[in-house]
């Protein structure tokens, strides 16, 4: 059994890491789930009775009312959110600078490229490294100076897909000042996961499809933010190509997911195009409840730019054809093209082109028992521990045998 002691007890000879996010509870969305996940995966390695670390974990942005199933004697958290935002931001600093000068940790992981500056600034002088946690699009383009130096000096890089990985090497080659030698060996690649539990394979529920009104249908599901900047995901490019896969599926429908700004623009989208009656807004889902709404589909359809897409993990466990983008992290999850079918993310023409061939239902990438099996294969929960534990295991290697 791991001995039940304070973190403010722990010996300076026991390794102890700080874990700081934006946010992970208040809201909902990849990054978040991914962070989620690494927690998860955080405590059950410390589970093992010959890895007793600890951690501290700063929220700028959540508060303490969040549901946070992860608190325990290995993970302490601190909420952060306080209004204004700015005195919310010096919270997190002070707090920050204390747990390096008193807890002394292993390693910083710093959740955001936003926090790097900062995180950078305190660690550096106290000789503790840092990890910057990377994504997508907030590093695909060529970053500001202060980003530029955080990123360099970091010890080393996590990337949740190829894809993110190149694109940020790429940018910082791009660029001409001396902080373009980025080494390629500070980068890891720490995959998205999926719970194999939770997402599984099983029958339309019958519920759903009268809810939804979608009895007889062929129905095509996205899960995402319907936020007017976050406009990328493909559901307006969706929509656009139901017009001609009405062509061949007249029993067509299509199934939106989630909540934001940009529901009414799709929403007149939808009418303008005479497809109204086909596009069904479900708003929020929670994420427990999940699972049946992606057994309705007999297609998911992002057509998006995606730093992994951990949607599209969800929906091949639960046996359901996917299509993507072909210009973005979907290469993981799909396995460059294996698992599913990946189009250009903004041509309406292909994605019609390929959802009429996945509701045709002759490819074998329509094989349901088979996408969960591949894909449970490189992305169950199981596969991420394994990364986390060389990532995290103390240097004293035979202190840690799963």
């Amino acid at each position: 059994m791991v001995q039940d002691v304070s973190i403010n007890q722990v010996s300076t000879s026991q390794s102890s890491c700080l874990f700081c996010f934006l946010e992970i509870f208040s809201s909902e969305g990849g990054i978040q789930s991914y962070a989620r996940d690494i927690l998860k995966a955080y405590l059950s390695l410390t589970a093992t009775k010959n890895w007793p670390l600890q951690a501290e974990v700063l929220l700028l942005r959540d508060s303490p009312d969040c549901q946070n199933p992860f608190e325990s004697k290995n993970l302490r958290f601190s909420y952060l959110k306080t209004h204004p935002a700015w005195l919310g931001r010096l919270k997190f600093a002070a707090k920050l600078l204390t747990c390096l000068l008193q807890k002394r940790p292993e390693r910083v992981f710093c959740g955001h490229i936003k926090l790097a500056p900062l995180i950078k600034t305190l660690c550096q002088p106290l000789g503790i490294p840092y990890t910057i946690l990377t994504y997508g699009k907030e590093v695909w383009e060529p970053l500001p100076l202060k980003y530029q130096i955080a990123m360099r000096d970091a010890e080393s890089i996590w990337t949740i897909s190829r894809y993110t990985r190149d694109s940020l090497r790429d940018s910082f080659a791009a660029r001409t000042c001396e902080l373009n030698n980025l080494n390629p060996d500070k980068f890891q690649i720490v995959p998205c996961s999926v719970d194999e539990n939770t997402f599984t394979r099983g029958p339309k529920p019958v519920h759903l499809l009268e809810k939804y009104d979608l009895v007889g249908a062929k129905i095509l599901i996205t899960v995402a933010r319907l936020r007017s900047h976050d406009s990328y995901k493909g559901v307006d490019v969706t929509i656009q190509a139901l017009p001609e896969i009405a062509k061949s599926f007249p029993n067509v429908k299509y199934l939106v997911i989630g909540r934001g700004d940009d529901r009414p623009r799709l929403a007149k989208l939808a009418a303008d195009l005479g497809v109204a009656q086909r596009v069904v807004f479900a708003g929020f889902v929670p994420t427990q409840n999940l699972a049946e709404h992606y057994r309705l589909a007999d297609a998911y359809v992002m057509p998006s730019q995606e730093g992994f897409g951990i949607a599209y993990l969800e929906a091949l466990a639960c046996g359901v054809p996917v299509l993507a983008g072909d210009a973005d992290g979907s290469a993981d999850p799909l396995q460059d093209g294996k698992l599913g079918w990946r189009v250009p993310h903004r041509d309406s023409a292909a994605v019609a082109v390929a959802c009429v061939e996945i509701l045709r239902g002759e490819d074998r990438r329509c094989d349901r028992p088979w996408l969960r099996e591949q894909t449970l294969a490189k992305y169950s929960f199981q596969s991420l521990c394994q990364s986390l534990q060389r990532i995290f295991q103390p240097s004293d290697s035979d202190r840690l045998m799963l």
